[in-house]
């Protein structure tokens, strides 16, 4: 089987996405935590950031799914390099994952179900354990600050592949292979 030059698009789109998805999910926290009572924004911009997380969590198990059965194009750099990569990229899925989870955590430690979008319900599991609510907040906002840093990184790290290396990685997630 002949080695693919790019990631296939669906998952290039995906990539891109996330990355969007996240920067903006991000940003919208940490404005969402200093809404007062009287904001207008105060019950819809949760609505918004847990609607977008749950449907975010679920493009991201798909997407871990089906990478597992993806050929991935050939890797660049040496092997401290390659095992960066992916040490890096595990870090960003598993605090990913930390976030979907802590969010659920949060949002439903009351009982109640989130509505996404209202279009459908995800089931509350209720207080799980004591504190539950601020644990998970701390946990939440934590592995957030976390990722924004591994992205950074790892959006460095694509820069100097192709500006210092001037190797295909990052054209590799672009679909224009060089």
């Amino acid at each position: 089987m002949t080695t693919p030059k790019n990631w296939p698009f669906w998952l290039i789109a995906v990539h891109w996405l996330t990355a969007l998805v996240v920067a903006g999910m991000f940003g919208v926290g940490i404005w969402m935590v200093d809404l007062t009572y009287y904001s207008e924004w105060y019950r819809t911009a949760p609505h918004w950031h847990k609607s977008v997380g749950i449907l975010l969590a679920a493009v991201t198990l798909a997407r871990l799914f089906m990478r597992s059965r993806t050929q991935r194009p050939a890797r660049h750099g040496n092997k401290l390099e390659q095992w960066l990569s992916s040490v890096g990229h595990l870090a960003i899925y598993i605090l990913l994952l930390v976030i979907f989870v802590s969010g659920y955590l949060i949002s439903t430690a009351d009982g109640r179900s989130i509505e996404v979008f209202n279009w459908f319900s995800v089931p509350g599991a209720g207080e799980l354990f004591t504190d539950q609510s601020d644990i998970a907040g701390e946990v939440h906002e934590y592995a957030a600050f976390g990722l924004i840093g591994l992205v950074v990184i790892h959006a460095l790290a694509a820069f100097k592949h192709h500006f210092i290396s001037r190797d295909a990685t990052l054209s590799q997630m672009t679909g224009r292979h060089r």
